[in-house]
């Protein structure tokens, strides 16, 4: 049977994917920060720095409405968020200070996984990488 190389890098992909985001919650939790999940700095990570919606989240995500009010109340009631009256029925969600220490504190350990790897493939072969992934990723999505 022949093996697919497009499934290999799909499972390759994913793989890395969990790999980082368990380091970074591995990580994160030494630091102290509290209840730090692989789903939530995936969620954590779409958002903007100043304001964001929750329609926009949801649109981003591919989620429900529902979904993302479920995670903001949870993630405000962790300390990371938090939520302001806007226009209408609208609630501005942004970052607390101590969500912001979060996200500048994976930014920090991202940094250092970026030395790693530039140490290991060199610089260049990682950002060819990126852009290899990046090509790959816009023709799936033509396809």
């Amino acid at each position: 049977m022949v093996e697919s190389l497009s499934l290999q890098l799909v499972f390759a992909s994913s793989s890395l994917h969990e790999q980082m985001t368990a380091y970074l919650t591995r990580a994160l939790t030494r630091d102290g920060f509290v209840s730090v999940t692989p789903p939530m700095l995936n969620f954590l990570s779409i958002l903007e720095c100043g304001v964001n919606y929750a329609s926009d989240i949801a649109r981003n995500l591919g989620v429900s409405r529902q979904m993302v009010a479920k995670t903001v109340k949870e993630l405000c009631h962790l300390g990371y968020l938090e939520q302001i009256d806007g226009k209408g029925r609208q609630k501005m969600i942004r970052f607390t200070e101590q969500g912001e220490h979060l996200i500048s504190s994976a930014r920090q350990y991202l940094a250092q996984l970026d030395d790693v790897i530039g140490q290991s493939l060199g610089d260049h072969a990682l950002a060819e990488m990126i852009d290899a992934m990046q090509t790959v990723n816009g023709l799936a999505q033509e396809t």
